[in-house]
């Protein structure tokens, strides 16, 4: 039976929710949801968000801090580890105590070695980040990440990966409506080039290209320059 979510665990869930929809930059939302998980899921120190490149390395995405960046480079160098396994075999890994048996021997040695760290939690994140990420957590107490600690951590990571999907969503609605915008302002140049200079669409817009080029300017900055010129001088 697993342990209810606290109040405060879903007032902060809410505020997280808002950062997400408010358009924040993903960046900004997955870091607040590190410096969230050390505060609500029971005997956690540190936490990250790790994706995994093609040359199967993990990418710190987020991170409360060094430790909890470094966990990353050590489970890369290591090649195993709870963010790995998570990822590759679509499941929650957790090692409560890395000094009293793992499944992960290189991982603890060095990590025993270079950092606090004494229990893991790893979980995949479904959506977002190429379906190739996870949420880790770490604790430096053996033992210190319980069953109610991976309760908690697992509704984090499916907010998570709700929030990284709605991110992306939106970041694309933005890379449309940008594009869109662009179109338009170098659709409106290119009619005040045609009769400008009475020649074709095609004539005009070579003549945008060209000065473009020639001035180093994105086509759509130009275009913009020239339709609020042309605005000024009807104004």
């Amino acid at each position: 039976m697993q342990t209810p979510v606290p109040r405060e665990a879903s007032e902060a869930f809410a505020a997280l929710a808002k950062l997400v929809y408010a358009g924040n930059g993903t960046d900004d939302v997955l870091a607040e949801i590190c410096r969230t998980a050390v505060e609500l899921i029971p005997g956690a120190d540190h936490a990250c968000i790790s994706s995994l490149d093609s040359h199967e390395q993990l990418r710190t995405r987020a991170s409360t801090d060094e430790v909890a960046a470094l966990m990353d480079r050590l489970e890369s160098q290591a090649q195993e580890g709870p963010c790995l396994d998570s990822i590759e075999q679509d499941s929650v890994q957790h090692d409560a105590d890395i000094t009293d048996g793992t499944q992960w021997p290189k991982l603890a040695e060095l990590t025993i070695r270079h950092t606090p760290v004494r229990s893991m939690l790893g979980y995949q994140l479904m959506d977002g980040l190429d379906n190739r990420a996870a949420f880790n957590v770490f604790s430096d107490t053996p033992g210190g990440l319980t069953q109610e600690s991976m309760d908690v951590g697992a509704v984090l990571a499916a907010f998570t990966s709700v929030a990284l999907a709605a991110a992306e969503r939106q970041a694309t609605a933005d890379n449309l409506r940008r594009g869109l915008q662009s179109n338009r302002e170098i659709g409106k140049a290119v009619g005040l080039l045609m009769a400008a200079h009475k020649v074709g669409d095609e004539e005009a817009f070579e003549i945008l290209k060209s000065a473009s080029s020639r001035t180093n300017t994105k086509l759509s900055a130009l275009a913009t320059r020239i339709n609020d010129s042309h605005r000024e001088s009807l104004g």
